[in-house]
């Protein structure tokens, strides 16, 4: 089945993987300035996420295959990869098993480290939605607001909202799969996984997603990679400082 995407602009290839819960919309904004810089960008909906397809089965190994299975589909080679969080998981499964499709790699906020579970209270919360009652955003808020007081995780998550017909809101997230598999999302790449080619690591100021000790494991997989931390942000990097995170994107390319 064909992963959902935008595409923007023309030029090189350029990939963009959001991350957990998220979909391809959480990049449409420094998507379009990558396209205005020259680059044929495509935002990608992962499987079980956004407007890509519903499956019982979720892994990195899957979702990097569906990728490459992508790129083939619009025949796309050489491509600059960009993975946040769990999409920067799958960029680095991608590049580490299919290195000929793979001319530069970045990885934003993650490390090729396994991750404890914790994300339950939030899969806790949107469980319990219940969309037979619940007729408009505001009411998804005031419901989510109870379990999840930070304004911005509510505005990520609410983004999943949609129509699903008149008078009716869903969530285009499998959510019963993703939460029956959340173990899956933090596990380490393999540890004979290596991409040689030039690599990016972004880490936000404020996130202990990627901490000093995390260097050796990073430079054991990748070689060549550059860390680098941006400022006056958390996990969600190129939503909290977008120009920084931008700026340092293209002084990479």
């Amino acid at each position: 089945m064909e992963l959902h995407s935008q595409i923007i602009g023309e030029g090189k290839p350029f990939v963009i993987l959001h991350g957990f819960l998220g979909m391809s919309d959480n990049w449409k904004t420094l998507g379009n300035e990558f396209a205005e810089a020259g680059y044929e960008v495509h935002l990608v909906d992962q499987r079980n996420h956004g407007r890509s397809f519903h499956s019982d089965n979720f892994s990195y190994e899957l979702m990097a295959e569906d990728v490459v299975s992508y790129c083939a589909t619009h025949d796309l080679e050489n491509i600059i990869l960009l993975g946040h969080s769990m999409g920067g998981k799958t960029a680095m499964q991608i590049a580490t098993t299919h290195s000929d499709l793979v001319s530069k790699l970045l990885v934003a906020d993650i490390g090729p480290k396994a991750y404890p579970q914790h994300h339950q209270d939030i899969l806790k919360a949107l469980s319990i939605l219940d969309f037979s009652e619940i007729k408009s955003r505001g009411a998804a808020d005031k419901i989510l607001s109870e379990y999840i007081k930070d304004l911005g995780t509510r505005q990520f998550l609410l983004k999943n909202l949609y129509w699903k017909q008149k008078g009716t809101l869903a969530l285009r997230m499998n959510l019963p799969i993703l939460s029956e598999k959340i173990a899956e999302v933090g596990k380490a790449l393999a540890e004979d996984a290596t991409y040689e080619k030039e690599t990016l690591f972004l880490k936000g100021s404020k996130s202990g997603y990627i901490e000093e000790m995390d260097e050796i494991l990073i430079k054991k997989h990748f070689p060549k990679a550059k860390i680098i931390e941006i400022s006056k942000a958390g996990h969600w990097l190129h939503a909290e400082n977008p120009s920084e995170f931008y700026q340092n994107v293209m002084n990479f390319l």
